[in-house]
C-alpha cells in the first residue's frame, strides 16, 4: 500500500507533529463546552425543570447516547461527501448554537438535539485526523491518542469548575452560555491552525475505486472492531454513571462541608476525573514507552480488560462506603468520593484512549472517520444502558446499586480478557490470531 501521508514536520509539540497541538486544543475547548453542559444537566433537570429522578436519568442517558450515535452517520458523511475539515466547521458551529439555546428552558429538547447533531459531524472528523500526521509504522502514533486524550480531559477538567460554578451560583443560563463560548473558541482555534493538519484525503463517494482496500482482511478487521465495540457497551454502562447517579450521590449522599462556611460545589467533583487523566497520562505513557524499549508491549485488549476490572473494583469499594453510610444514617466524607475518582480514572486510562487508538490503527484506508465513529457508537448503546441502570437508583439501596454497576464493568473486563488472550496483538493488521478467531 502506498504511503501518501505527509512527512513528519520540523516543528514539534511534545515530540509530535505540530498538527497534534491544533487537534489537542480544538478538542480541549469542545470538551469544555460539552462537559460544562453535562456537569449541569442532571441538576438542571431535577432542580430547575422539576423532572423526577428516573425520568431525568432516561433523558440524560438518551441525550448522551445520541451524542455517540450521530457520529456513526457523521463519519460516513465526512468520508464520502463533506470531508473532514468542512465537517468539523459545520459541526462546531451547530454545537455552539445548541449550547446557547440551552439558556432558554423552553428550548431544552431542541437544544439537546442540536448539540447531538453537530457533535455527529465534529467528533469523528477531528479524531480521525490524528493518523494522517504520521508515517506508516511511526511508533509515536500510539501515544498520540493518549496525548490527545489529555486535551479531552483538560477541557473536561475546566468545565465543571467554570460552568458548574456559574450555573449553581449565578444561574443555569450563565453556565450554559459559558459552554457556548467554549465551543466558539474551539472553532476559532481549528480555523487558525488548519495549515498544520494533514491534507484532505480523497473521499469515497468521489472515487469509487477507493473501495478496493476493503478486501477480506479489511472486512475481518471491521467485524473484529464491531465485536470489541459490543463489549465496550457494557463498560460504558458503568462508566457513564459519572454524570448521572454519581452526580446525584455527590448531592445527597456526600458530606461536602470543608469549613464552617464553605461546601464543595457538587459539580466540582466531576472535575476530578479529567484532572487525574491530566496528571496520570504522562506517567503511564512514559511507563509504556520504557516497557516497549525492553521488549514488553502489552496488547491493547489486555490493557483494556485491566482498565475495566479496575473501574469495576472502584464501584465495589464505593458500594461498601455507601452501604456503611446508609446503615448509620450519615453522609459519606467527600474524601471517599475523591478517592473513588482517582481509582476509577486509573482504570479509564487503560481502556478508553487505548480503545480509541486500536480503532484508529485498524481502520481500513479511506474509512478512518467511519471506524472512529464505530468506537463512539459503543457509547450510544452504553449510554442507553447507563440511563436504564440509572432508573434503579431510586429503587435500590445506594450500596446495592453501586455493586450492580461494578458487576457490569466486571463482565466487560472478563470478555475483553478472553478475546485478548485469543487474539494477542490485535493492533497488528496482519494478525493470524484475529483471522482464526473470526473464522
Amino acid at each position: 500500500m502506498t504511503d501518501a501521508r505527509p512527512p513528519v514536520r520540523e516543528r514539534r509539540f511534545l515530540g509530535h507533529p505540530l498538527g497534534l497541538s491544533v487537534l489537542f486544543l480544538t478538542e480541549m475547548w469542545e470538551m469544555f463546552s460539552f462537559f460544562g453542559m453535562r456537569a449541569l444537566l442532571v441538576y438542571y433537570m431535577t432542580l430547575r425543570l422539576d423532572f423526577g429522578q428516573a425520568y431525568a436519568s432516561l433523558v440524560y442517558g438518551a441525550y448522551a447516547a445520541f451524542v455517540y450515535f450521530t457520529p456513526v452517520f457523521g463519519g460516513m458523511v465526512a468520508d464520502r461527501w463533506l470531508g473532514k475539515r468542512r465537517s468539523v466547521l459545520i459541526g462546531a458551529t451547530t454545537m455552539a448554537l445548541g449550547h446557547f439555546m440551552m439558556a432558554a428552558p423552553a428550548l431544552f429538547y431542541p437544544a439537546l438535539a442540536t448539540i447531538a447533531l453537530g457533535n455527529g459531524l465534529f467528533l469523528p472528523s477531528l479524531a480521525s485526523q490524528i493518523e494522517g500526521l504520521y508515517r506508516e509504522g511511526d511508533p509515536r502514533s500510539r501515544s498520540a491518542y493518549n496525548i490527545y486524550y489529555v486535551g479531552v480531559n483538560l477541557g473536561a477538567f475546566l468545565a465543571p469548575l467554570v460552568c458548574g460554578l456559574l450555573g449553581e451560583v449565578y444561574g443555569w443560563h450563565w453556565g450554559f452560555t459559558a459552554a457556548g463560548v467554549g465551543m466558539l473558541a474551539s472553532l476559532l482555534i481549528y480555523l487558525a491552525g488548519s495549515r498544520h493538519l494533514p491534507p484532505e484525503p480523497a473521499r469515497v463517494a468521489a472515487k469509487p475505486v477507493q473501495r478496493a482496500p476493503l478486501d477480506h482482511a479489511a472486512w475481518r478487521r471491521l467485524a473484529f472492531l464491531g465485536g470489541v465495540a459490543a463489549i465496550v457497551v457494557l463498560f460504558r454502562g458503568a462508566y457513564e454513571q459519572v454524570g448521572n447517579t454519581i452526580a446525584l450521590w455527590a448531592e445527597l449522599g456526600v458530606d461536602r462541608q470543608v469549613t464552617a462556611g464553605w461546601s464543595i460545589p457538587m459539580a466540582w467533583f466531576q472535575a476530578l476525573d479529567p484532572l487525574m487523566v491530566f496528571i496520570a497520562t504522562p506517567l503511564l505513557v512514559a511507563r509504556w514507552a520504557r516497557l516497549a524499549r525492553r521488549g514488553v508491549d502489552t496488547p491493547s485488549l489486555q490493557r483494556m480488560a485491566f482498565g475495566a476490572a479496575v473501574v469495576g473494583l472502584s464501584y465495589v469499594l464505593l458500594a461498601a462506603v455507601a452501604a456503611w453510610s446508609e446503615a448509620r444514617g450519615v453522609r459519606a466524607s467527600w474524601l471517599w468520593l475523591a478517592g473513588w475518582f482517582v481509582l476509577m480514572t486509573l482504570g479509564e486510562l487503560y481502556i478508553l484512549p487505548v480503545g480509541l487508538g486500536l480503532f484508529g490503527h485498524l481502520a481500513p484506508e479511506g474509512f478512518g472517520a467511519t471506524c472512529i465513529a464505530l468506537w463512539f457508537f459503543a457509547g450510544f448503546f452504553g449510554n442507553l444502558l447507563a440511563g436504564a441502570l440509572g432508573t434503579l437508583w431510586s429503587r435500590l439501596p445506594h450500596g446495592g446499586f453501586f455493586l450492580l454497576v461494578g458487576a457490569v464493568a466486571g463482565v466487560a473486563a472478563a470478555l475483553l480478557l478472553a478475546v485478548g488472550l485469543r487474539v494477542g496483538h490485535a493492533e497488528k493488521r496482519d494478525n493470524p490470531g484475529l483471522t482464526a478467531t473470526l473464522s
